[in-house]
């Protein structure tokens, strides 16, 4: 497979124009992430409220996470379309539209009657809500990557994918954040009865910050220089599936690794936390948000050493890192050990899951320029779409047979990074 990358000036550093655009993108994409994930963090509570008080605690938990992978199975569709027009019309086009079609759905949520009012219509509406923010959130984090990928150079390339996707997880931190002060200033009775609301509601106007500020963004040189070069491709996606199928396989691995940082580590892992420790919900926020800090600031530690000492080598140590560190922290989580100890390893798992940063970084090498939108977003959105909108339901499978199974699915997703990186390096192709 020939590989055409498409970067910018290799030699030239990190100008003032590049800054500003890493910084409008990095910002925008935190907003835009905590609007699609805020969902999680009263998962709860919509439980209780969205659906019929007669069901026991697993279906009603598994039919809400099952509303939030809805999110995840939408991806591919709004990834789809819009890397399709991100490749022939421009990446700042579909950075705009994906805010657009993420705001509304979110405050949607904040003011959707709950079942005890409308019956199955509240959970069904709730459904087509996650649809309507997992179609916009399809193209967001993809052309984000692409879009920095082309503007700053490739010497600097792993710490801009770095701060990028550390940024993005910090919209994860933001809706802990929100989280925290929620359940700090109002009773779990007032939280039930309206101030779960109040998150989804500041979702709509985090996300009318956003469209502000991408409107301060320009387009990147690489797409300027292909269309100047008529070299665009005509249909993107049929050029993918002909001539990049091995890149299409190696982005979903490496996307599925990435579900495993996210969505199991971050997102479910805490709640499962909660029961185990018997500790409070602001304790388990607290741990979270460190997590998840833990992670971003994972991200930037690997985009820095990538551009030192090369993807493929970081990539590998990190791997076997997020893998030892995820066995030995659920190993402590189950077998009693002092709480201190456990949020110690759940911290340094969180440090080593900056093992997902070499999803983008390996992804945006791999596809060439005139299909790298497509490419990227149908191989990550159609991943995260099995992987991560799987994972709450096999994680919860997985606690209620043997949770120690959980910390096996992380170690494996590590070794999934580590035979990437080497068969990579085998074949010359990252």
């Amino acid at each position: 497979m020939k590989i055409n990358l498409g970067f910018t000036d290799h030699k030239r550093p990190l100008g003032k124009q590049d800054i500003k655009t890493l910084s409008l993108s990095s910002l925008g994409g935190t907003l835009e992430f905590y609007d699609f994930i805020i969902f999680v963090f009263f998962a709860p509570v919509i439980s209780h409220l969205f659906f019929p008080a007669s069901l026991n605690p697993f279906w009603s938990s598994l039919n809400t996470y099952g509303t939030f992978a809805a999110g995840y199975f939408a991806r591919p569709l709004g990834g789809i379309i819009m890397a399709h027009f991100g490749d022939k019309n421009g990446r700042k086009n579909m950075f705009m539209l994906s805010i657009l079609l993420m705001v509304i759905p979110t405050f949607l949520v904040g003011i959707l009657p709950v079942y005890e009012s409308i019956g199955y219509f509240a959970p069904l509406i709730l459904l087509l809500v996650r649809i309507l923010q997992g179609i916009a959130i399809g193209g967001e984090l993809p052309g984000a990557w692409v879009f920095i990928s082309e503007h700053v150079p490739k010497k600097h390339l792993g710490f801009a994918m770095g701060v990028l996707t550390g940024c993005v997880v910090g919209g994860i931190l933001l809706g802990s954040v929100v989280a925290f002060f929620i359940n700090i200033f109002f009773t779990s009775v007032q939280i039930e009865d309206f101030a779960w609301r109040l998150p989804f509601i500041l979702g709509g106007v985090f996300g009318i910050i956003s469209i502000f500020l991408r409107r301060y963004l320009e387009e990147t040189p690489i797409f300027q220089e292909m269309k100047a070069s008529n070299s665009l491709v005509k249909l993107p996606i049929k050029k993918v599936f002909e001539s990049a199928k091995t890149g299409v396989i190696i982005s979903a691995l490496m996307t599925w690794v990435l579900t495993g940082c996210i969505v199991v580590l971050i997102l479910l892992m805490p709640n499962f936390m909660k029961g185990v420790l018997q500790a409070s919900n602001t304790q388990i926020i607290l741990i979270q948000m460190l997590a998840i800090f833990a992670v971003a600031i994972g991200c930037v530690i690997a985009g820095v050493l990538a551009d030192k000492f090369g993807v493929l080598k970081i990539c590998c140590i990190f791997g076997l890192g997020f893998c030892a560190s995820s066995l030995i922290y659920f190993y402590e989580l189950y077998h009693q050990s002092q709480i201190q100890s456990v949020f110690f390893w759940y911290i340094i798992s969180g440090i080593f899951a900056g093992v997902m940063n070499f999803t983008p970084l390996i992804m945006v090498r791999i596809f060439p320029s005139n299909i790298r939108f497509s490419g990227l977003s149908f191989s990550y959105n159609l991943a995260y779409a099995i992987f991560g909108g799987f994972a709450p339901i096999l994680v919860v499978s997985l606690n209620a047979y043997n949770p120690i199974w959980i910390g096996y699915y992380l170690g494996f997703l590590g070794i999934v990074a580590v035979f990437v990186s080497l068969y990579l390096r085998l074949k010359n192709l990252g």
